[in-house]
């Protein structure tokens, strides 16, 4: 199974018109937990950096973050979105000034090439650090962006089965496909914080997402709709009414994960300061 496709697909139905695009924007952030948590810090940080604010969205793909940060103050943050994608570059650069948000711009970029220095208060990088082999030497082009005491936000997968598989279940029939976009399956916590302190960051806080009640809403919302899609596109015609069963169980399994605190959990947020 492969994300891209369906990506693909879903970005062609939404990309209609601007106002099946923000439906898409909205879609995400209800469903996707990780954007429940990413909100949470984004807004944390925004109530003690008010004024002039710079923002990089390193991986920014569908623009669904830059949207979100853009909307929430579009007078004083300038937003930059970073992809590797020609394709979504152009696509968000086109969306984002059919709307007006004359605040944001997107550039194609290789993150392990990226040379920005001092720029950025906040740096945003989400489910994109799984995806990358030289990981320490982007996390410090992270560091080289961020002004003196901006932050580094990230969401990635952990080792507690990340990308829904364990290193024994690589080889199952249907489990493959969960990673192999990726070049690991996640990071443990002291893994990631000794990559961050070795990138330049003097502290950190990193704390476990997807835990019992999320891992639950990401296998309904998101991993059996999708295996569905992939088997056949019929499922697009079945997918209103599975959501409309599933949707409010899953926004209260989300609501329990971003509320509790997990001593494990599928997925990791991590915060680090220069």
């Amino acid at each position: 199974m492969q994300y891209d496709p369906i990506k693909r697909s879903l970005g062609k139905v939404f990309n209609n018109s601007p106002f099946t695009r923000r439906l898409f924007y909205n879609l995400l952030d209800l469903l996707l937990l990780r954007a429940w948590h990413i909100k949470k810090e984004v807004r944390l940080w925004a109530a003690t950096n008010t004024g002039k604010r710079h923002i990089l969205d390193a991986g920014s793909g569908f623009g669904q973050y830059v949207y979100f940060m853009a909307k929430e103050n579009r007078d004083d943050w300038r937003i930059l979105g970073l992809d590797v994608k020609d394709e979504q570059i152009a696509d968000c650069n086109q969306f984002f000034q059919r709307i007006g948000f004359n605040n944001t711009r997107f550039e194609s970029a290789d993150l392990t090439k990226i040379n920005f220095s001092d720029q950025f208060d906040l740096v945003l990088c989400v489910d994109v650090m799984e995806h990358i082999e030289e990981d320490v030497k982007v996390l410090t082009n992270y560091y080289n962006a961020l002004k003196n005491k901006g932050m580094l936000l990230i969401s990635t997968p952990s080792d507690q089965g990340g990308s829904d598989v364990h290193e024994h279940d690589h080889h199952a029939e249907g489990a493959q496909g969960f990673i192999d976009e990726h070049v690991r399956d996640g990071y443990g916590i002291e893994e990631l914080r000794s990559k961050l302190a070795k990138a330049g960051f003097s502290k950190s806080e990193i704390y476990y997402q997807y835990g019992k009640p999320g891992k639950l809403s990401w296998r309904l919302s998101m991993k059996y709709p999708i295996l569905m899609l992939n088997a056949s596109k019929v499922f697009f015609i079945v997918l209103p009414v599975y959501y409309l069963v599933v949707f409010p169980l899953c926004l209260v399994l989300n609501a329990f994960d971003l509320m509790g605190k997990h001593e494990t959990g599928t997925g990791l947020v991590a915060k680090a300061w220069k």
